[in-house]
């Protein structure tokens, strides 16, 4: 599927900022399930500074400074992505989840494996025992890994509401667990968070999602918004030094579903803070106001038949 995508972000200040240091990831990344075909970022005011490269998850990661005085800051990415298909192998060709937990356990000596730094706390994906009670009953004694991680999946989705309201962007995953409601965010670090206090890699992932609209109600411009889920890395059944290298599988548990071509993924890392779209550090602007409007459109809806939301 070819997709088109828009992210504006736009700060109003008040006081102006003096000076202002940030560090943006709105470029979607090219993987074995998406090609980025184009890309274009734009900053008013024009920074003073600015660079990009991958950081160490194999993000795109763009700093840009600004050393005047500004009142507003607008960033506008606009991206060409072709998703494909992906199928993965079926639940019962992965693992027993065991054998994983197994695997990444510590030993001296053992080969370096990239998925090692998902299995590990990170500050809003920790691990404890209340996540490991509450994933245990989806993974039973020699259950295949996918198949065991499709069901945590569905539990998160039924313990789950879905509430814009009951949570921030800094609110910790077990009190969303424990209040039962929260946002995209909260259902991803839920997951991310019970598979590794069982010892099992798991990573957030950034991104969207292709909306469609009520039967005879045009696409509205602007009304998308940026989505979040979880992946679970199933290693190759094969473990010789010479086998393919595993999988991960990713979870929507939000919709309960496993995303495929109508999703775009931006980022993955270990927590929303290795990939908010947009952070950095200010020098003034003690008040401000933030608009973000996200719109993901099929190729064969051209822009000019939406309406602003």
């Amino acid at each position: 599927m070819l997709l088109h995508l828009h992210h504006d972000t736009h700060y109003a200040y008040s006081p102006a900022v003096e000076n202002a240091h940030h560090v943006v990831h709105v470029q979607p990344m090219s993987n074995a399930v998406q090609t980025v075909l184009s890309h274009t970022l734009q900053i008013d005011p024009a920074p003073d500074q600015q660079s990009t490269a991958l950081d160490v998850f194999g993000n795109s990661r763009t700093f840009f400074s600004l050393h005047r005085s500004h009142q507003a800051l607008c960033v506008s990415a606009k991206s060409v992505v072709q998703t494909h298909v992906h199928v993965a192998d079926a639940p019962h060709n992965s693992l027993p989840w065991e054998k994983v937990k197994q695997r990444y356990r510590y030993r001296a000596g053992s080969t370096h494996d990239t998925a090692w730094q998902f299995v590990f706390a990170s500050p809003l994906a920790p691990r404890s025992v209340e996540f490991a009670d509450f994933a245990r009953p989806s993974f039973t004694p020699g259950r295949p890994l996918a198949e065991a991680a499709h069901e945590l999946m569905t539990r998160i989705y039924q313990h789950m509401a879905y509430d814009g309201d009951a949570t921030d962007v800094d609110t910790p995953p077990l009190d969303a667990l424990r209040l039962g409601k929260g946002v995209c965010q909260d259902f991803a670090h839920i997951m991310v968070a019970c598979c590794r206090s069982l010892g099992l890699p798991a990573r957030y992932v950034s991104g969207y999602l292709l909306t469609h609209p009520e039967p005879g109600q045009p696409r509205l411009i602007g009304c998308d918004a940026s989505h979040a889920w979880a992946s679970v890395y199933c290693p190759a059944l094969d473990a010789a030094h010479d086998a393919p290298p595993g999988q991960w599988l990713d979870f929507d548990p939000t919709n309960h579903r496993v995303p495929l071509d109508d999703y775009i993924t931006l980022a993955v890392g270990r927590d929303y803070l290795d990939v908010s779209p947009l952070r950095g550090v200010i020098h003034g602007g003690s008040q401000h106001t933030l608009n973000v409007a996200v719109t993901v459109t099929p190729a064969s809806h051209p822009h000019p038949d939406f309406e602003i939301c």
